[in-house]
């Protein structure tokens, strides 16, 4: 149950502007592009971070498994993503906290401690997938045995998170979120049929069978995962942050003009997410399923499996992908993992601090990065722990959304800033088909 607020407040006034996103400061930049690069920050680096190796992995095997089946899912999950993490970002805005601190401040200890657990366990599980993932992205390019590279990744993740400021990291995954366009880039030398294309755009296909049902949880799962969730509401604060709100008095509030920013910004990552999404499944569909070549297992199976058919520069392009979809996961879930058990705690927390004044905050990044690194010498086969985190995730994000709809609607945290009917409707609605996909894999796991 919620504390009882003792006020309410009505007005919250915001003095400075905010730098980044959802920024009052972007419509003083010159030129239209300058604008539109300043507003995109944590919102699109979210949705980039959306389409890392195991999400790249569950695409590529919807396209080589169904063709175009499932095209028409991008569409469907669009404005799911964007109503959720919209909520997330306005309460960051809002309260001046992250998801897990707000969940500390206002909730039971029995919701927050298990809802951080699971999201530590799924995100170390799902780094470790990713580190693996970009060790094979290189040897794809360069002839170096993928064990060889694990470490060697890992320890420039940390120290990218260490020794590096807010804004120098927040830039670098802009950066790194271009990347993703090799998947765009790459649908092209598959020569698709346009046709059957549009058809399985806009014509939703539903096969009652077990590897369909359990290929639409996994898609779901890897498109609406709990780690955005805490990383965009964390980010909204890390951007007042950098520009001088230290406290949480000053943190508190939004004006219409950051808000706005700030859907903005949301809507563009998570379309840039979803038409990466769709045209790995078109570039895997018009090829892999083509020609037969059905079962594969990963990102990187995928890519191998393109040489023969695409050419060696459709093999390159995933490969690039993969790689800088891995660089720019990875840290993205070790740290969400970081700030939702620091806010949990009360540790002092955030990128742009110092290691020697945040030391339990980067001790947890750089133990997570460990953790993952060590799964990859375990034996454990990357898919099975892949499996395991879409688990773990799909029980996880149902009765977040709900906690997330309870906050975003309750006065005594968001003030005059509680959903409006329409983003409520959309809201329940994600919450629902989350519900409906988690008992679809508990049905999936029983047969």
């Amino acid at each position: 149950m919620a504390n009882k607020p003792s006020s309410v407040r009505k007005h919250i006034p915001q003095i400075l502007p905010a730098g980044g996103t959802a920024s009052l400061e972007a419509a003083r930049k010159p030129g239209a592009l300058r604008r539109f690069l300043k507003i995109l920050g944590p919102g699109l680096i979210t949705g980039a971070s959306d389409d890392d190796p195991s999400g790249i992995g569950t695409y590529a095997v919807a396209g080589a498994s169904f063709g175009f089946a499932t095209l028409w899912m991008t569409l469907l999950t669009l404005p799911m993503m964007s109503s959720v993490q919209y909520m997330c970002a306005k309460i960051g805005m809002v309260s001046g906290r992250g998801l897990a601190g707000v969940l500390k401040a206002h909730y039971s200890k029995k919701i927050l401690y298990p809802a951080v657990l699971s999201l530590v366990i799924a995100n170390a599980i799902n780094a470790g997938a990713d580190i693996g993932a970009i060790a094979a992205g290189v040897n794809l390019v360069l002839p170096i045995p993928v064990w060889t590279l694990i470490v060697p990744i890992g320890i420039v993740i940390v120290a990218l998170q260490i020794w590096c400021s807010y804004h120098f990291i927040a830039k670098t995954f802009k950066w790194l979120s271009l990347a993703l366009l090799a998947y765009v880039l790459s649908a092209f030398f598959s020569k698709p049929d346009w046709t059957a294309v549009l058809r399985g755009t806009f014509v939703p296909t539903l096969l009652w069978n077990r590897e369909f049902l359990a290929l639409a949880v996994a898609i779901l799962g890897t498109t609406i995962s709990p780690y955005m969730f805490f990383w965009q509401s964390n980010q909204e604060v890390e951007e007042q942050i950098a520009i001088g709100r230290k406290t949480l008095a000053q943190r508190q509030g939004a004006t219409d003009g950051e808000l706005k920013y700030a859907a903005l910004d949301v809507n563009i990552g998570m379309l840039v997410s979803n038409i990466v999404m769709y045209f790995i499944i078109l570039s895997t569909g018009a090829t892999l399923f083509k020609a037969g070549k059905t079962h594969i297992q990963s990102a990187t199976d995928a890519a191998e499996a393109l040489r023969p058919l695409s050419g060696r520069g459709a093999e390159v392009l995933l490969a690039i992908g993969l790689i800088g979809a891995g660089f720019l996961a990875v840290p993205i879930l070790t740290g969400s993992s970081a700030y939702a058990v620091a806010e949990t705690f009360g540790w002092k927390h955030g990128l742009d601090r110092r290691p020697r004044q945040a030391k339990a905050f980067y001790g947890l990044i750089a133990a997570s990065t460990l953790l993952g690194m060590l799964i990859n010498f375990t034996g454990v086969n990357p898919m099975s722990a892949l499996f395991w985190t879409a688990v773990i995730n799909g029980f996880l994000a149902p009765p977040l959304l709900v906690l997330i709809l309870m906050i975003s609607n309750n006065a005594g945290i968001m003030g005059g800033r509680v959903n409006s009917k329409p983003l409520n409707a959309l809201g329940w609605f994600t919450a629902a088909v989350m519900t409906v996909a988690a008992l679809g894999l508990i049905l999936t796991l029983r047969n």
